[in-house]
């Protein structure tokens, strides 16, 4: 669903087998999705209908109407690749409608497509520039990035889970004995990739380090923390973003606190209730973003700025910001318990 390839399949109601064939032909998709106006679904038709309707006696200049499976399996907007992938193959189908509250078709997903990756020309960066001071002595001699969890650096990591998603342009903004990352990842061409870097002259905060950007491009950007170790799919917190029509998206986490004490409810003086160490539920920054090309002018050259800050700016401009939630595994190594942690799980 990464382009508008799947619109060819899409047929009005009043065509004709003869043209639902040469649709079929000329995808290789081996559907065709029915609509009516305004890309409202009607139904999908596959080349075994059109085969059982021609053995039912209809021939190529008969309508397509009555040979459409109007009860078609379909997936809303919100469930992205994998889960399209899961009802493929559940329910032996090779494609999949993605279809709004309105009924109206916005996508296709098709098996060959979910099963080789789908290149991504998007570029990734890898803020890898902080100190890492909590980590403290493991960083005294080395970037925090290039501390080892398992049997590679934390960085690579994070560059061969998105090269595996079909993303191939990484820019590495370093500071802290960024010498060191720039020796380690050179150009990328070892691992299968393209590697540049943004070199900060002095610490520039989560967003800063964006200004320096100088390959400027239509598409938007992927941002994430070196020391953010997770299962998310970046592929399709992407396709989440262009579906929602975002400025910048942030990937959030679910954190629940419980308050140590029983706590009071009041009204005045007036007792409203009491709560027995009641849970507070919050969404927290994973440290992981997508930012259109637009919302990165809201940044001056150099200037130290954090991501909360750039997204706040964007707001302020009436440019749409929003959250992604995420339910996948999530690390932020920022101390020594944090690392320990995540050597453990890679072990």
């Amino acid at each position: 669903m990464g382009n508008d390839s799947w619109r060819k399949v899409l047929l009005d109601k009043s065509v004709s087998l003869r043209q639902a064939v040469r649709s079929l032909e000329e995808s290789g998709m081996q559907i065709v999705v029915i609509v009516e106006e305004g890309d409202l679904l009607v139904g999908t038709v596959t080349d075994g209908d059109i085969r059982r309707g021609l053995l039912r006696g209809m021939d190529l200049s008969s309508g397509i109407e009555s040979i459409v499976h109007r009860d078609a399996l379909v997936i809303p907007p919100q469930m992205g690749r994998e889960m399209a992938l899961h009802l493929m193959q559940a329910n032996v189908i090779h494609a999949l409608p993605v279809v709004d509250a309105q009924r109206r078709v916005i996508g296709l997903f098709h098996l060959n497509e979910l099963l080789v990756p789908l290149r991504r020309p998007n570029t990734m960066v890898i803020m890898a520039g902080g100190r890492g001071t909590r980590l403290s002595p493991h960083t005294e001699n080395c970037p925090k990035p290039l501390l080892q969890v398992g049997d590679k650096p934390m960085l690579q990591h994070i560059v061969e889970r998105a090269r595996a998603e079909g993303f191939e342009n990484f820019v590495l903004s370093v500071h802290y004995l960024g010498h060191m990352i720039e020796e380690y990842f050179g150009n990328g061409e070892s691992m299968g990739v393209r590697i540049s870097y943004l070199r900060e002259d002095s610490p520039l905060g989560t967003a800063g380090a964006l200004s320096l950007l100088t390959e400027v491009t239509e598409l938007p950007i992927i941002v994430t923390n070196g020391d953010v170790l997770t299962d998310i799919r970046y592929g399709e917190l992407l396709d989440f973003h262009c579906r929602h029509n975002a400025a910048a998206t942030m990937a959030v986490r679910q954190h629940e606190w419980q308050h140590p004490y029983g706590v009071v409810r009041t009204k005045g003086v007036d007792i409203v209730r009491f709560e027995e160490k009641p849970i507070t539920r919050s969404h927290i920054n994973a440290g992981v973003y997508v930012l259109e090309q637009m919302v990165l002018k809201h940044l001056a050259p150099g200037e130290h700025c954090d991501m909360p800050t750039l997204f706040a700016r964007a707001k302020e401009c009436v440019q749409r910001t929003i959250v992604y939630p995420m339910h996948e595994p999530w690390l932020d190594v920022g101390r020594p318990v944090d690392l320990e942690v995540a050597r453990r799980q890679a072990d």
